[in-house]
């Protein structure tokens, strides 16, 4: 597929990202799916920043919530600020290493929900389809097979409805707006997507349809296979 690919999205033909003013959910604690001497594994919910922006206005982020109770606690990965689901942290300097490793080797499994837009044909696939940003439209992606850096994800079918599909996703790679980007170029985009879908799928929720609902990890501590679940709030 991706040898002489001219897809929508091999040369730049996105529009400028939407503006939008930041309104971070309100700090009711910390949602702790596991806790322990190495690792903190929370949910994170939608519309919430993993780590501070630029601006003193996107200073909240999940990451200064959990320092207030952690103050040890260090990002190892992050997910969209649309995204909702699993996000695991470092408690100390050899968990980060540890973790991060994981992330860097792709030695981690990650699955994730989302509702997209059309009934999605065929019951499962692989998009293998490179990316890198499009300079011109920051922070927005695009695919491009001859510059693009290696994307895979894999999916599959839960459910279809009358006019929108449930997949579920499991990345390959953890290229920013993969998820989305590889969606939108399958000719189903993820419903609220502001930056990717077309506005009647933006329009169908009130959010992004997309969580993060399971990571399986080598634990920093003993090196055993453990999986973390945060059910799909939608």
């Amino acid at each position: 597929m991706r040898k002489g690919y001219q897809g929508p999205l091999a040369r730049s033909k996105n529009s400028p990202p939407p503006e939008f003013t930041y309104s971070p959910p309100p700090d009711n604690g910390l949602d702790i799916i596991h806790v322990d001497e190495d690792i903190l594994v929370l949910s994170k919910p939608a519309n919430l920043l993993s780590v501070s922006g630029k601006l003193e206005s996107h200073s909240d982020c999940l990451e200064a919530r959990a320092v207030k109770e952690f103050p040890n606690a260090k990002v190892v990965h992050r997910l969209d600020r649309g995204t909702s689901g699993i996000f695991i942290m470092a408690l100390n300097p050899r968990a980060h290493r540890h973790l991060g490793l994981q992330f860097e080797k792709r030695q981690t499994q990650k699955t994730y929900i989302a509702e997209v837009i059309g009934l999605v044909e065929k019951d499962e696939g692989l998009i293998d389809l490179p990316m890198r940003t499009d300079w011109y439209n920051r922070p927005k992606q695009m695919v491009d097979t001859y510059f693009g850096r290696e994307a895979i994800t894999q999916w599959k079918v839960i459910s279809r409805g009358e006019n929108t599909t449930r997949l579920e996703l499991y990345p390959k790679t953890g290229r920013s707006h993969q998820l989305r980007v590889h969606l939108q170029e399958l000719g189903h985009p993820i419903l609220g997507d502001s930056f990717y879908a077309p506005d009647r799928a933006v329009t169908m929720s009130e959010r992004l349809l997309l969580h993060a609902e399971k990571l399986e990890i080598f634990h920093p501590n003993n090196g055993e296979r453990v999986s973390y679940l945060s059910p799909c709030p939608f």
